[in-house]
């Protein structure tokens, strides 16, 4: 598998767009169970497999919107609606659940299987903060949110499993100089910021237009923007432990999307009010 050339943000997006998308072991582990239970196999199942993996779902989105029929004049968004949409063989067969990450990485890109793993557990936090909090604003497009958020950092997994080595160059760099910028940063590796990337691929996958919305500077007051921005925040944070501090500016963020206030934004998400010493 021939990798595109350093600095070219065109032949990255053409890469990612022709390249089977790999997905996480798990989830080729839970569609095999269910595959081999017919009493329990059926779109629902599969989606709630598919939901928890943001590898597995972009492959999902990606087929869908590159097979879509004519006619179809609206974007799917739901992913129990896409295999609906395409039938269950067909998805089974079409969109299998290979290659494997580890495949991809290879043994000698083991280590970096973390950081991935990481990221993507990140995606799925951020997908459920978002979920939960259309709920409580009775937003009916709940559902695109979630799987906006869940996909709101596709490309900086796709670049863990791809280009592994400069996705750690990248990390050192911020470990060595904690006031570099991502975007300076992921510039001075790959050429071009991995929001650009982002950005072509979502145009190119025709992803949820919210995707796009989300990276739009002029949007960021939008309700659905702030939530989808807000709980990718929470879930960034909260991953380097609950005494982050940038959390209570978080908390506040989200006090003011719900109503509610900071210290009850605290308990509705979990966070551990550590006692300092």
């Amino acid at each position: 598998m021939r990798l595109p050339v350093k600095n070219k943000l065109s032949e990255w997006v053409s890469f990612l767009t022709k390249t089977e998308i790999p997905v996480l072991r798990q989830t080729a582990r839970n569609i095999t169970l269910l595959e081999q239970d017919d009493k329990h196999l059926n779109a629902r199942s599969l989606a709630h497999v598919v939901k928890n993996d943001p590898l597995m779902t972009a492959k999902l989105l990606r087929y869908l919107q590159q097979h879509k029929h004519r006619c179809q004049e609206h974007d799917v968004v739901e992913v129990e609606q896409m295999i609906m949409m395409l039938g269950l063989e067909t998805t089974l067969n079409k969109v299998s659940p290979k290659p494997l990450v580890e495949e991809v990485l290879g043994r000698g890109h083991m280590n970096n299987l973390v950081y991935l793993l990481k990221t993507t557990h990140r995606a799925h936090v951020a997908s459920s903060y978002a979920f939960d909090w259309a709920v409580r604003l009775h937003d009916l497009h709940f559902e695109e949110i979630r799987i906006t958020a869940l996909l709101h950092d596709i490309s900086e997994i796709l670049m863990w499993c791809f280009a592994p080595d400069d996705m750690l160059k990248i990390k050192n760099m911020q470990k060595q100089d904690k006031t570099i910028r991502s975007a300076a940063a992921q510039e001075s590796i790959f050429g071009f910021s991995l929001n650009q990337l982002q950005y072509e691929l979502a145009v190119k996958w025709k992803l949820p237009q919210l995707l796009m919305t989300v990276m739009d500077p002029s949007c960021s007051n939008q309700q659905r923007v702030r939530n989808v921005n807000y709980a990718v925040n929470l879930a960034r944070h909260s991953a380097n432990g609950w005494d982050d501090a940038a959390l209570p500016d978080d908390y506040d963020d989200i006090a003011r999307l719900l109503h509610l206030q900071p210290t009850e934004v605290m308990t509705i998400v979990g966070a551990v009010d550590k006692p300092k010493d």
